[in-house]
Order: structure tokens, then C-alpha cells, then sequence
């Protein structure tokens, strides 16, 4: 799988608890680890801002109430220690939904051939479609690892994964992944 990034998007310990799938970090554990033995990239994508939040307008609706509730913070949201990324894992900070948006990540994918992301995180209907959206229209060919991807809403999830992305992506399971990476 030559050219080809898996990327984990947004499996921060405060979203994880949000949705009550026990199976899911060690779904996501198994495919992590068969992309690091299969030789593929991982990239975390985490959700970060400098102190003070002055990336935040207050009419931004997901990321203004944030910034009101923390006072002065800041900081990057780390992944959740059960998957927290290793050494020489890439991690890349953003600062709104898409992995792509106020982030570097376009350039380490250019800089690294990459043109085949695999994508997995929380939420679907956050990070993953907003991903899967600007990285289609980047050229960048696509998969999505349904059951490595969570929403509080499971209809808006089955709906994003059976007949929005496969428009743009190719739709698969963690099972169906580790079968082709062995």
C-alpha cells in the first residue's frame, strides 16, 4: 500500500467518552497496529489552539463556546493513551473540524507521497465527513473504516457511511482491513 496514510482523527480521551462502544479502542488498536506493520504511515490529527484561543471567532458555533468556557487555555486536545501516537508517528495539530483546516497536513501528505488516506475518528458526522469532503476535492483517494468511526447519532452515521461516502471514498470495516493487511 505504497502512497497510503491512516489517519486518527480526533480519539481524544473527552470524545471517546462521549460514546459508550467498548470495542471500539481495540478496533481501532488492531488496525493502528496492523498499519504500522503493514509500513504505513499513522498521522494523528488532534484539535489544538494557542493560549488566549485567538484562532476562535466567537461566532464560530462548535469551537466559540469552547474558548468562553476555558478562559485564557490553549493547548493541543493529546489522543486518548490507548492509542496514543508512538515514536515516529506524525502528528498534526488543526484548528476547526476538517483534519485539513488551519493545519499542515496537506503538506506532510505532498511531502510524503501520499495520495491514499485511510480514515478513521470521532465524530463521523465532524471530522470524518469534513475530511472526506476537502480531501476528495484534493484528489486524494479515500477509505473509510466504518466501525473505527463513532457519532452520538447512529443513523447519521449509517447514512454517512452506506450512501454519502461512497460517493467519494471507499467504505470498509476493521475486520476487512486486517484481513488485507495479513
Amino acid at each position: 500500500m505504497t502512497g497510503t496514510a491512516l489517519l486518527v482523527m480526533d480519539v481524544q480521551e473527552a470524545n471517546v467518552a462521549r460514546f459508550p462502544d467498548p470495542g471500539y479502542l481495540p478496533r481501532l488498536r488492531g488496525v493502528i497496529d496492523a498499519a504500522r506493520a503493514g509500513g504505513l504511515p499513522v498521522i494523528y490529527v488532534e484539535v489544538g489552539f494557542r493560549p488566549g484561543f485567538p484562532e476562535i471567532s466567537p461566532r464560530n458555533k462548535i469551537f466559540g463556546g469552547i474558548a468562553a468556557r476555558a478562559g485564557g487555555g490553549g493547548g493541543t486536545n493529546a489522543s486518548h493513551p490507548d492509542i496514543a501516537p508512538l515514536e515516529g508517528d506524525i502528528v498534526v495539530t488543526k484548528r476547526r473540524v476538517s483534519a485539513f483546516a488551519g493545519s499542515d497536513l496537506d503538506v506532510v501528505l505532498r511531502a510524503g507521497e501520499i495520495d491514499h488516506l485511510v480514515l478513521t475518528g470521532i465524530a463521523t458526522s465532524g471530522v470524518v465527513l469534513s475530511t472526506v469532503r476537502q480531501a476528495a476535492d484534493l484528489d486524494f483517494r479515500l477509505t473509510v473504516i466504518e466501525d473505527c468511526c463513532l457519532d452520538n447519532d447512529l443513523e447519521v452515521h449509517r447514512v454517512l457511511t452506506e450512501k454519502v461516502f461512497p460517493r467519494q471514498a471507499d467504505v470498509t470495516t476493521s475486520a476487512l482491513f486486517l484481513e488485507r493487511a495479513n
